[in-house]
């Protein structure tokens, strides 16, 4: 059971293993592009290719859903960045319903987990299997997996190692089920814990008002998708990418310094931001010295 592209080495490694996938959920077509024509998703894609059973279902308690479901007869059913499942879905088989999750559980349970971990200035992360229960993201843990986080890294970089990771340690999991030799642990519980939840545009705002380490990691967690922005002369920039750079401390947060030709600075609380790589309302994404060989920034509204 999964849709994006995430979940697509997780499917491709069990099929190069000859595991027998009797049927893969996925989410159904979506119109897609400027034409918008349906189009499928990554998961869908590759059953076709293989000629999997696929299941497209609007509402996971449908009679007509389960029936189908049922009527599979899975020992076993896998979920890499689906929806949540209801009860009679996930207890159907007689071995469970296992996830992955694209943290170090029960850090980060939610639905953003790659992006909040760079956003918090996390060193570390992972990937987690475990077993589904009432409570989203919380059963028991079967295996985990660490992978650190590098000043490099934004969302983008970190999310295509967590994937790699993540068939890896789904592979892991399905073969200790066989083999009847499954650890399972109780996820602790407790005030310490931080979430995952899923990200909204306000949640993408640059508030200048906090120091560069802060607004150089919001940046990052947000890159490529769904992106940071902010607004400079009453339009709306999209931010990909940013540096910390020297600067007056004495100037007031949110202060704009450019020569209109390399760089564009930021002040922040306690130093400044250069912003290397963005997109400006109505055009692509680019560097800063691209933009200003034919636009010149307008930093009044």
């Amino acid at each position: 059971m999964g849709t994006p592209e995430f979940a697509v080495p997780s499917l491709e490694l069990l099929l190069q293993h000859n595991k027998n996938i009797v049927g893969v959920v996925t989410a159904e077509d979506k119109p897609q592009g400027r034409g918008q024509k349906a189009g499928s998703s990554p998961v869908k894609d590759v059953a076709m290719k293989h000629g999997l059973k696929i299941l497209q279902p609007s509402k996971l308690k449908s009679p007509e859903f389960i029936d189908e479901l049922k009527s599979l007869k899975p020992d076993l059913q896998i979920v890499v960045a689906f929806r949540m499942l209801p009860e009679v879905v996930w207890a159907m088989p007689p071995k469970g319903t296992f996830n992955l999750h694209a943290s170090l559980l029960p850090q980060y349970r939610g639905a953003a987990p790659i992006n909040w971990a760079i956003i918090n200035g996390e060193k570390e992360t992972g990937v987690t299997t475990f077993f589904l229960q009432h409570e989203i993201d919380t059963g028991k843990i079967i295996f985990q997996e660490k992978e650190p986080i590098l000043e490099t890294d934004d969302a983008g970089s970190l999310y295509d190692r967590l994937m790699a990771n993540g068939a890896e340690l789904v592979l892991k999991t399905l073969q200790a089920i066989e083999a009847g030799d499954l650890p399972s642990t109780e996820q602790r519980s407790g005030s310490e814990l931080k979430h995952a939840p899923k990200i909204f545009k306000e949640t993408c705002s640059i508030n200048w008002n906090q120091p560069a380490r802060h607004v150089q990691n919001l940046v990052r967690g947000l890159s490529p998708y769904p992106a940071a922005w902010t607004q400079i002369g009453g339009k709306v920039f999209k931010i990909f990418k940013v540096g910390l750079t020297e600067g007056d401390s004495a100037n007031p947060s949110g202060e704009i310094k450019t020569d209109q030709r390399n760089f564009i600075n930021v002040k922040c609380t306690d130093g400044w931001i250069s912003i290397l790589e963005f997109q400006p309302e109505g055009k692509k994404r680019m560097k800063v010295e691209e933009f200003f060989r034919g636009n010149k920034l307008e930093l009044n509204a």
